[in-house]
């Protein structure tokens, strides 16, 4: 009893560390009163595959009071770092995660209401959840792809903080041992075995390029192009000005 204890506790200190690993990054944020190159779409999928897990462990469909103890925590976490991402966020930026965020919602409410509607039998539950469970914690894990991406073409890790990196692969492994305690969870094994993978890679990349000589990321070129492009027509007009003075005061001379 103990032992099954202390792996119960171990699991749980885990998973909020998990949830909480993003408190840099948003302390950051409000630091500086801006979202930078972050991305709120990373927060909108860990939210749905919270609530789809909180289905999956619920007594509708077959009870684990671990599973939704920790994905109830989770949401309301998520939901308390998307507001603080929203309220930072440019008006495009807070537009298209709004949007999605809208999506995730509408779509959440109609597939719980349908299956268990239409669906009685609980173990079909648990397949039906189970899969969208398994699609959804998958396209979590793999949502820092887009940001793997940019470390690789900046060669800067700023917006890949090293936390959320360790705490993403330690969530995927602890979730992926916990599948094969007991009974084996498929569902539970097999997203959560990407998940410690994915995260093996982004600790990867981190001790690649931490040190790396960062490149200036594209998204702000146009930006600085714009700027430039501004201060040299504005010296060409000037001295356009000086140089019209100029041949008036010459012509005036020579009249």
């Amino acid at each position: 009893m103990a032992v099954d204890l202390k792996f119960i506790l171990g699991i749980i200190g885990n998973i909020v560390f998990f949830f909480f690993s993003t408190l840099p990054t948003f302390w950051d944020i409000i630091k500086k009163k801006s979202v930078q190159n972050f991305s709120g779409i990373p927060y909108v999928c860990t939210l749905l595959n919270c609530a789809l897990w909180v289905m999956y462990g619920s007594p509708l469909v077959g009870f684990q009071m671990l599973v939704v103890t920790i994905n109830a925590a989770g949401c309301i976490i998520e939901l308390s770092y998307l507001f603080i991402y929203l309220l930072f966020a440019t008006k495009k930026i807070k537009m298209k995660v709004l949007k999605l965020l809208l999506l995730v919602v509408v779509a959440y409410i109609s597939v719980v209401v349908l299956v268990l509607e239409l669906v009685h039998d609980k173990s079909r539950r648990k397949l039906i959840f189970g899969t969208l469970c398994v699609v959804v914690t998958v396209a979590m894990y793999a949502s820092p792809l887009t940001v793997m991406s940019m470390v690789i073409r900046t060669r800067s890790v700023e917006f890949m903080p090293f936390l959320l990196s360790l705490f993403n692969f330690i969530n995927g492994a602890v979730w992926f041992g916990y599948a094969f305690v007991g009974q084996l969870d498929i569902f539970i094994a097999v997203p959560n075995g990407l998940g410690a993978l994915s995260g093996i890679v982004q600790l990867v990349l981190y001790a690649m390029y931490k040190n790396a000589t960062p490149v200036k990321s594209p998204m702000f070129q146009p930006t600085q192009v714009s700027k430039d492009e501004s201060a040299r027509v504005k010296v060409e007009e000037e001295n356009y000005k000086k140089e019209f003075i100029w041949k008036e005061k010459l012509s005036k001379t020579r009249t």
